[in-house]
């Protein structure tokens, strides 16, 4: 069933009031008044690749033809396995019915994978598929065996491949959760984001240029729709892998079932628009704010860092938002002014959401000789230093003064005696002491009678 004129305006006129939100800035009374979507399909979910989040979903995992969505898993094979570089040969390809597309390969065409790539993704051309599992495998039965690993390994639970076109078969069936997962997956990848937010290219190897073009039409009809991956056939009905990013959030959306191109393009633009009215901006960081000021050596100065662009992000309610900054703790040298010296990261739930440089707020040049002696003779360690040899030293002097032997007073009488020396006596004294010493003797001696 299509979605009605009047539905389809009151869609568009939620999707403007979001979107105002979102500018503005405002609280967002869109994200708290709006309803889930119900779109038209046999099961669609919309997640938040950030935090995996579901944000509505309906038998999101209820398994279901894919058509070719199945043709994710074969250039995921082919991005893991080849250099986008690297030349390769087609094998021959018949196409099983008449609404397959094919890029017209010859049998042993030479083409790059790059080009494959951008045949398997945007026409989605059957004999792409089918070259690149050649490449990977060497052959298809051995590259469905392959994309069957691997869908275990990403834990794609509700998977199963019985070729890598994505032609009706009971073993060849996805989920719409097991879809936008690996949808998520490949968005990582700079080459396959680049390729599916691509309207037309114009491939230049193999026998000759072929211009190709999307058949993702919702690329052309709104700025912010990045992607992914349409599919159809009678057993899948319409299926869309869709995609888009608004300021720093991006959303990824799947309807499986559809009844027509129509409904499968609105049913995605609902999603999105319900999922982005949900979100509001926060801006962490202005441009010219100082977030950072670290010290110059040898000068007790600092030097403010600026951040060099904005940073605003959207959340949704009881998401948390964080800054991370990156800076020295000292700068040294010559700096010049706008020169980068470190970043500021601001963060959702802990994933980086966006960042910005940090910038000299003005230019100074290196340490003079003056300041770093200014800086060492302020420097405290060097005064305690200083002051603790002083100290030392001191202790030193009064330990030694203590250990020094004390001269004692002498004895009364000493110091005269010692002072005194002996007179020399003369001849004559002397001749004269020997007679009274001879004198003495014989007085001695007669009284004892005898004779000497």
């Amino acid at each position: 069933m299509l979605v009605s004129r009047p539905r389809q305006g009151r869609i568009r006129t939620a999707a403007a009031l979001a979107v105002a939100v979102f500018l503005l800035g405002l609280p967002g009374p869109v994200a708290a008044a709006a309803a889930p979507p119900s779109p038209d399909a046999r099961a669609w979910v919309l997640i938040d690749p950030g935090d995996d989040s579901v944000l509505a979903a309906k038998a999101p995992n209820r398994r279901l033809p894919i058509a070719s969505a199945t043709k994710l898993m074969t250039a995921y094979l082919a991005l893991h396995n080849l250099k986008p570089s690297q030349t390769v040969t087609a094998p021959a390809y018949r196409a099983s019915n008449p609404a397959e597309i094919t890029l017209g390969l010859r049998a042993g065409e030479r083409i790059r994978v790059r080009d494959l790539l951008y045949g398997l993704l945007l026409p989605s051309a059957s004999d792409a598929a089918i070259t690149l599992a050649d490449a990977v495998s060497g052959s298809v039965p051995a590259f469905v065996r392959e994309m069957n690993r691997t869908a275990r390994k990403l834990g794609l639970n509700d998977t199963s491949y019985a070729n890598p076109i994505g032609l009706d078969d009971p073993d060849n069936y996805s989920s719409a959760h097991d879809l936008v997962t690996l949808a998520s997956i490949l968005l990582r990848n700079r080459l396959f984001a680049r390729i599916v937010n691509t309207p037309a290219a114009t491939l230049s190897s193999g026998d000759h240029p072929r211009t190709v073009t999307s058949r993702n039409t919702l690329l052309g009809q709104e700025p912010w729709v990045n992607g992914v991956k349409t599919g159809h056939t009678l057993g899948a009905g319409y299926v869309l892998v869709g995609s888009g990013t608004r300021g720093s959030t991006t959303l990824i959306s799947a309807v499986l079932g559809t009844p027509s191109e129509y409904v499968r393009d609105q049913s995605t633009l609902e999603l999105l628009d319900y999922g982005f009215s949900l979100y509001h901006p926060v801006q962490k960081v202005t441009r010219g704010q100082e977030i950072a000021s670290p010290g110059l050596d040898y000068r007790g100065d600092h030097l403010p860092l600026l951040a060099a662009r904005p940073l605003t992000v959207t959340v949704r309610q009881g998401q948390r938002v964080s800054t991370r900054v990156t800076a020295p703790d000292e700068v040294s040298g010559d700096v010049r002014k706008g020169q980068r010296l470190g970043s500021v990261t601001v963060t959702v739930d802990g994933e980086r959401a966006a960042a910005s440089p940090l910038v000299a707020a003005h230019a100074v040049g290196a340490a003079t000789a003056l300041d770093k002696v200014q800086s060492a003779v302020l420097n405290p360690f060097v005064l305690i230093g200083v002051a603790a040899i002083v100290i030392l030293v001191g202790l030193l002097l009064i330990m030694r003064g203590r250990g020094t032997p004390r001269v004692e007073d002498p004895a009364p009488g000493t110091e005269r005696e010692q002072q005194r020396s002996p007179r020399q006596r003369t001849p004559e004294e002397r001749r004269r002491m020997h007679e009274e010493r001879m004198r003495r003797r014989r007085q001695r001696m007669e009284r004892e009678g005898g004779t000497g």
